[in-house]
């Protein structure tokens, strides 16, 4: 394998010193016209492409920011890099992308390798609820923001969906459809976004004067199509006359893994079974019955955390105010929680 054509092979085909190759990169209006051109003129020939990480160690700043998502199967996440993306393109900066698969020890191996590769800045959807991932992380000095996350003090940024609020909206929805027997289907409760959306759930009902226990709750290990699917054959287990007349999903991939189980055994959606989901991602209303869903802005999500963390990486020490940024759901009602009205 040819060895790749370093900044002296370069000086050497030109002519001129190491020095002069770099300022013609770095500042070519310091160098004479001429000389310009035949070392643009050698570096062109010989293929030359300089270093960046090696830049980037002498400059002590990285021109990549990372983001680190729960789950980069559900759509949802990609919005939300899709928004960090362009706020960080726009800064002239690159985003690496990375996936935790929900799973702590997987976010501890990328955390270090972030600090390891001293990337600009970190956006942070986190798996790990004890926060000793994060608290290792911070030892580094690296900015970060949390994303899908609030906060808990006045030490990093966050940007989140008020998801307690969510919750009681697609409940609400459901009780004013006429619904009294209702199922959560959630992920684990250790992911905070899973408990807050079950909390207004659950508050929505006692809204309504009913007890928040008599919210029937099917745990999934996971949150995906299959542990919506394997959610939805439980629910079909129990006999006709004690199921549930209507589900509201932690998110829309669990959603449409119900629907795709009722689907399947010939269970009418919804007039056997309502369904509503969570973050209304795009193949929400592509279903073979369009789902309900509280819709989450997660591009705008995305973009905002980029923008924080951007402003915190150009601040001077101690020149940097923390800020929680809490954006609204919205409830999107589609087919999958309202019967087609006759006439």
């Amino acid at each position: 394998m040819a060895q790749p054509v370093g900044i002296k092979d370069v000086a050497r085909a030109a002519g001129v010193s190491v020095g002069t190759v770099s300022n013609v990169i770095n500042r070519p209006e310091t160098v004479a016209e001429p000389t310009r051109v035949r070392v643009q003129s050698a570096i062109d020939r010989l293929g030359y492409v300089r270093s960046e990480s090696a830049r980037q160690l002498r400059a002590g700043r990285s021109r990549m920011i990372a983001l680190l998502v729960l789950d980069m199967g559900n759509p949802f996440f990609v919005e939300v890099a899709r928004g960090a993306e362009r706020a960080a393109r726009d800064a002239g900066l690159g985003v690496m992308l990375c996936n935790s698969a929900q799973s702590p020890a997987e976010e501890a191996e990328y955390l270090a390798l972030f600090a390891e590769q001293r990337v600009r800045g970190l956006l942070l959807t986190p798996a790990d609820a004890t926060g000793r991932n994060i608290e290792e992380f911070r030892r580094h000095g690296i900015p970060f923001v949390l994303v899908d996350r609030v906060a808990e003090g006045q030490s990093e940024c966050s940007v989140s969906v008020e998801d307690v609020t969510g919750g009681a909206l697609a409940v609400r929805h459901l009780l004013d459809a006429g619904h009294r027997d209702i199922a959560f289907v959630g992920g684990t409760l250790r992911l905070q976004q899973v408990a807050d959306r079950r909390a207004g759930a659950r508050a929505a009902l006692a809204e309504a004067g009913l007890k928040p226990g008599a919210l029937r709750e099917i745990p999934t290990d996971r949150l995906d199509v299959a542990a919506g699917r394997d959610a939805g054959a439980r629910l079909l287990g129990l006999p006709e006359g004690h199921r549930p007349t209507a589900v509201f999903c932690a998110n829309d991939l669990l959603a449409l893994g119900v629907l795709q189980a009722m689907y399947a055994a010939g269970v009418a959606v919804p007039d056997r079974l309502a369904i509503v989901g969570y973050d209304d991602i795009e193949f929400a209303a592509a279903a073979a019955v369009p789902l309900t869903s509280v819709r989450q802005p997660a591009r705008t999500m995305g973009a905002m955390a980029a923008e924080l963390l951007l402003e915190e990486t150009e601040a001077a020490p101690g020149g940097h105010d923390h800020r929680s940024v809490v954006l609204s759901p919205e409830l999107v009602v589609r087919r999958s929680s309202l019967p087609e009205r006759s006439g």
